[in-house]
C-alpha cells in the first residue's frame, strides 16, 4: 500500500498548479491531505473522482482555514471525522478511514507560531491526540497516523537548530512530546530508514528558503511499532511544488 501525506496550504490552489496531474503520476493508494482550506461546495470533487479515488472531506467551520481529507482508491470499510471534542472537530483536524485491521489517519497538528494562546492550544491538543490514539489502538491497534505534526522532532530535523531553539515547532517541550510519543510505541518511517540530515517538508517563502533547502521536518507517516516489519519504502518528495510543504511517502507490505 502507497501511501502519502501532503499539506496542500489549500486545496484549490493546488489544483490550480495541477495537483490533479501529480497525483496520477504519484499514484498513492491513499492520500492524506491538510489544510485543505475548503469546504466541500468549493471543491471540483469530480476531479478525484475521475481520477479514480473516493474521497472524504473534514474541512473546519472557520472559512479558508485548516480542513483534512483522505483520498483513497480502495473503498474504506468506514470512515470517522474528528475526535468527539469540539474545540479540535471545529477545526478540521481529524478525519480516519479503516481498511481491513488496517487505520489511516490525516492530521493537522495546531500551529503555535500566532503567540501565547495559541502555543498552549497546541501543547493541549497534544495531550489530547495522544489520550485519543492511546485509546483507539485498543480498538484498532495498527495505525498510521499521517500529517503536519508542526513540531521538528531534532536538531538533524530542521536547518537551524540553535536559532529555532525559541520557535514554535522546535521548542523543548514540544521535541519532548516527540520523544515520549515514540516512546510509547509509534514509529517515525521516515527516519526508520533515513538517518541522513538535511531532508526536509516545509520552507518559508520568504529568503529563498526552499531554493537555499533552510527547511523543516514537520510532516510524518508516524505508525503503531507493529507495522514496523512492513515499511517497504519511506521518502520525501520535495520535487512536488504545490505548497510550501511538500509530499511523504510511506509504502507498506502486506496491505
Amino acid at each position: 500500500m502507497r501511501i502519502i501525506t501532503y499539506n496542500v496550504n489549500g486545496i484549490r490552489a493546488a489544483l490550480n498548479k495541477n495537483l490533479a496531474g501529480w497525483i496520477t503520476a504519484a499514484a498513492p493508494d491513499i492520500l492524506c491531505l491538510q489544510e485543505i482550506k475548503a469546504d466541500t461546495d468549493q471543491i471540483p470533487l469530480e476531479v478525484f473522482e475521475k481520477l479514480g479515488y473516493h474521497h472524504f472531506w473534514f474541512p473546519a467551520q472557520k472559512k479558508g482555514y485548516s480542513g483534512v481529507a483522505i483520498l483513497s482508491r480502495p473503498k474504506p470499510d468506514d470512515v470517522e471525522a474528528g475526535m468527539g471534542i469540539e474545540a479540535y472537530d471545529n477545526e478540521g483536524r481529524f478525519i480516519r478511514a479503516d481498511f481491513g485491521d488496517l487505520s489511516v489517519v490525516s492530521v493537522y497538528h495546531p500551529s503555535g507560531s500566532s503567540g501565547d494562546e495559541r502555543q498552549a492550544f497546541k501543547m493541549q491538543w497534544l495531550a489530547d491526540f495522544q489520550s485519543y490514539v492511546t485509546e483507539l489502538r485498543q480498538k484498532r491497534p495498527k495505525l498510521v497516523l499521517s500529517g503536519d505534526y508542526n513540531i521538528c522532532h531534532r536538531p538533524i530535523d530542521i536547518h537551524d537548530p540553535i536559532r529555532n531553539a525559541t520557535v514554535s515547532g522546535f521548542l523543548p517541550e514540544e521535541r519532548e512530546w516527540m520523544e515520549q510519543f515514540l516512546a510509547q510505541g509509534y514509529t517515525d518511517t521516515f527516519r526508520h530508514l533515513n538517518k541522513d540530515p538535511h531532508h526536509y517538508t516545509w520552507w518559508s517563502y520568504r529568503a529563498n528558503a526552499r531554493r537555499n533547502n533552510k527547511g523543516w521536518r514537520i510532516d510524518y507517516n508516524m505508525t503503531t511499532e507493529n507495522l514496523s516489519n512492513e515499511i517497504a519504502k519511506a521518502r520525501i518528495l520535495p520535487e512536488a511544488v504545490h505548497s510550501d510543504h511538500c509530499p511523504v511517502l510511506l509504502e507498506l507490505n502486506g496491505y
